[in-house]
């Protein structure tokens, strides 16, 4: 069986006698075992951190930029391969997995800029023969603890960003798909990065913990569950950490009268049910607006979705493979168990499915479930999987209501060609991330990523320009070259200083 070590500088350490099991969802086979590191381990990497990052962000910003040029080359040659590694152990097709990379090395791509998006502000002429300017430097070592269902692209979300605004970084990955995290780190190395820049410690509760209360990491990004977000935000905070904790989500879908039902219907199939629904940016709740709408829709998603093809990860003509593990597997079922006991029909049911030659994956049939209501359990939580809920608004103004109200607030989208309504839906939607005729509101690399409510934690986004401003602090000068006239007792130097 395989082994998947951490990427720590001198070895993996000391083992601590605990591990995880990795599983190939497809065929419901154990295939690699991953160690579970401690506070040692964590110390350890922390220190070849330190040693390492004040020469890394004494390069001039065009040093640094070419490493993440070599490194953005480095993906794209091993893009296939990577692509395939997260595959065997997520259960995305393997086409879903090249765009997991992909949307990381979107990221790297835009910190490749990173002379431009780096320089820092001046004004001359402040005040008399006084010129102020502000620099962005680097807090140190910052830290990211990822979740399982984008390993490639969160991670480079995080890392990307952090190191090169001249921090080190340390990655605990999600231990259901560690693989390709450690391949990334290494992967950075060989573009030049020195060794301990970026490292991966594997673990669990214990090496989250130790990370939020280790004193030389100065800032944690964190994506996850809203539960564990808070906890992390929280217990960082608590120790002086500047933390950024992205949560769970519960995605509305407002389909209005107007709508090309043909176009929302290709949409939701693939908002609803790609990577079988194991995405935060899903879109699990679709929500026609008039009982009209909400027939002609169901008319037409039911022959949609009963076409899908469920497959193994590698199968180049599956719609979307299994989910990550057998416990996840039980826990979307048992949502559905839920769902129905609520009063919602199950109008299709994916529970029980079984894959030909492949029965002891880890698979779920697509669900759509209707007449669901606000007060069921099933619609206030996340489900995290292939299920598709339709929840009926009687008119715009519920309709707005639905995503505005629930606990989570990360992405929601309308689809429409009512100008007006897309507009006042945008503005007055209590929601982070919007798409208008777009299914999956996920921002470009530079803009910016995050949402409200329950769905984030912290005041600083993922990437772009708002993700640069968490990974560094600001340092702000205020200059004055005296020409040597001034007088020897000027009692203005007691009154506290103006531009005037």
């Amino acid at each position: 069986m395989r082994n998947i070590d951490h990427f720590v500088v001198g070895g993996p350490g000391s083992p601590t006698g605990r591990t995880h099991k990795v599983w190939n969802p497809s065929t419901g086979e154990v295939q690699a075992e991953v160690p579970l590191g401690d506070a040692a381990l964590l110390d350890r990497a922390v220190a070849k951190a330190k040693e390492v990052q004040p020469e890394w962000a004494a390069l001039n910003p065009q040093k640094r930029a070419r490493v993440f040029f070599k490194y953005k080359e480095l993906i794209e040659q091993n893009m296939q391969s990577l692509a395939e590694l997260l595959s065997s152990e997520h259960g995305k097709v393997v086409d879903d997995a090249k765009g997991d990379v992909q949307r990381g090395l979107e990221v790297i791509e835009y910190v490749c800029g990173l002379p431009q998006f780096a320089k820092g502000e001046y004004t001359q002429g402040a005040g008399p023969g006084i010129d102020v300017y502000s620099m962005r430097q680097p807090l140190g070592i910052g830290a990211g603890i990822t979740p399982f269902n984008f390993p490639a692209m969160i991670p480079m979300w995080m890392f990307g960003m952090a190191i090169a605004a001249g921090n080190a970084f340390i990655l605990k990955p999600s231990e259901r798909d560690p693989s390709v995290p450690v391949r990334l780190a290494e992967l950075f190395v060989e573009a030049g990065a020195p060794e301990g820049l970026l490292q991966v410690v594997h673990g669990d509760k214990e090496m989250v913990d130790a990370i939020l209360d280790h004193e030389d990491i100065a800032g944690v990004s964190f994506v996850g569950s809203s539960d564990i977000a808070h906890y992390v935000y929280k217990r960082g905070v608590a120790a002086g950490k500047r933390v950024q904790a992205m949560g769970g989500a519960k995605n509305h879908g407002v389909v209005m009268p107007d709508a090309d039902l043909d176009q929302v219907v290709n949409d939701l199939s693939g908002a609803a049910f790609g990577s079988a629904g194991e995405r935060c940016m899903a879109l699990p709740v679709v929500v026609p607006v008039g009982e009209d709408t909400a027939e002609r829709l169901k008319e037409k998603l039911i022959p949609a979705i009963n076409a899908l093809n469920i497959g193994v990860s590698n199968d180049p003509d599956a719609h979307y493979g299994p989910v990550v593990t057998p416990e996840h597997k039980s826990r979307i079922e048992q949502w559905i168990d839920t769902a129905e006991k609520e009063g919602a029909e199950v109008v299709i049911d994916g529970r029980g499915f079984s894959l030909q030659g492949h029965e002891k994956g880890f698979f779920v049939g697509p669900t759509l479930l209707d007449r669901v209501t606000t007060d069921m359990e099933s619609y206030k939580e996340e489900i995290f999987g292939p299920v598709l809920q339709i929840v009926r608004a009687k008119d715009f103004e519920e309709a707005v209501r639905l995503p505005s109200e629930h606990q989570y607030g990360n992405g929601v989208a309308i689809f429409t060609r009512n100008g007006h309504a897309a507009r006042e839906f945008a503005s007055r939607v209590n929601v982070g991330m919007v798409g208008i005729n777009v299914p999956i509101p996920v921002p470009v690399s530079y803009h910016t990523f995050g949402g409200w409510k329950r769905s984030a934690f912290g005041d600083t986004n993922q990437y772009g320009t708002e993700g640069f401003k968490f990974w560094t602090k600001v340092k702000t000068v205020t200059q004055r070259w005296p020409d040597g006239t001034a007088e020897a007792d000027n009692k203005d130097a007691f009154i506290i200083p103006t531009m005037g």
